[in-house]
């Protein structure tokens, strides 16, 4: 390899490339001087629209022109044609236009053009900014979706939304139809701490929410896994009659934040069985479950999830 590299022509390459280079430069001033067509497509953004107003005709979102000028000012223009062109819509109704079209049309396309481009054609031939009064409606957020947290982290609370309402402008059939803005499906994978996240309204047809997404605001905690053992007993039972269980006893497992690990007892627990429930069964066996546990914990279970029972008379 060294031996191939320094035997390599180097100077012919270098002089190869100095031309290439010279005639890239010559062609681009060539080019930015001749005349030369084009067509372009460019975003509009309507701004400016009342929240109780809704367009009686689906407005375009994109404006395709055909244009001429020299290289130069169409380079520039193409550099910016991703950039949307607003139409400012009560400025255009306050001056009583209705309709974008011929002067005012051209106009406002102009602004955009760099200044020797000559605008040739252009679609659609007009805009409608015709709209119509609605009706409105308050309703509350309601999450659609799934929120999951990273491992010993759990949902502390019920989510909530900022704002928790929103207004729905529509026909009145419609909102006649609607109890609830629902949000986007969204899935919200592997949180590890309380957070406040942007959600969307999920839309609805002829329907206009504002606003049209929210805070969806999830309060997220440390967990940690705790189990206690407490006796099963029993009430509502006859005095001439006693019972046992077997086994007597039964594990209550649950999840707790670290503030609150400390502050449960077995004695926040109780599994207190009813006589007159299940004196009857037959195959004298009871399922288990807690009659008295802190409004603190989450996700508890019970072992054994059911007993066999005996009673004895006094």
């Amino acid at each position: 390899m060294r031996t191939y590299f320094s035997n390599f022509p180097w100077k012919n390459l270098f002089t190869f490339l100095f031309f290439v280079l010279l005639s890239f430069i010559f062609w681009l001033m060539f080019f930015f001087q001749r005349d030369i067509d084009g067509t372009y497509r460019i975003p509009l953004k309507y701004t400016h629209i009342a929240d109780n107003e809704i367009f009686d005709s689906p407005l375009p979102e994109f404006l395709e022109i055909r244009v001429s000028g020299k290289g130069s000012e169409m380079f520039r223009l193409d550099l910016s044609k991703r950039d949307s062109l607003e139409v400012n819509v009560e400025e255009y109704k306050q001056d009583g236009i209705v309709t974008l079209q011929g002067n005012q049309y051209i106009q406002l396309i102009g602004s955009r053009l760099p200044g020797n481009v000559q605008l040739r054609g252009y679609s659609p031939a007009n805009i409608s900014l015709v709209t119509s009064k609605l009706q409105n409606k308050k309703l509350s957020v309601v999450f659609d979706g799934e929120i999951t947290t990273s491992r010993a982290n759990l949902v502390a609370d019920t989510a909530t939304f900022v704002p928790p309402t929103v207004t729905a402008y529509g026909a009145q059939r419609d909102l006649d139809e609607l109890t609830a803005a629902i949000t986007e499906y969204t899935v919200f994978d592997r949180i590890k701490a309380t957070s406040q996240l942007s959600i969307k309204i999920k839309p609805v047809t002829g329907v206009k929410f504002v606003p049209d997404a929210v805070e969806i605001y999830i309060p997220v905690k440390e967990y940690t896994e705790r189990t206690i053992e407490i006796p099963i007993t029993c009430r509502n039972l006859p005095q001439d009659r006693d019972v046992k269980f077997f086994p007597s006893r039964a594990s209550i497992s649950f999840s707790v934040t670290l503030d609150e690990y400390k502050n449960i007892t077995p004695e926040d627990f109780q599994i207190q069985l009813d006589y007159r429930q299940f004196h009857s069964n037959e195959n004298g066996r009871v399922e288990l479950e807690l009659t008295k546990s802190p409004s603190s914990i989450v996700n508890t279970r019970i072992s054994p999830s059911s007993v066999e029972f005996l009673f004895e008379d006094r």
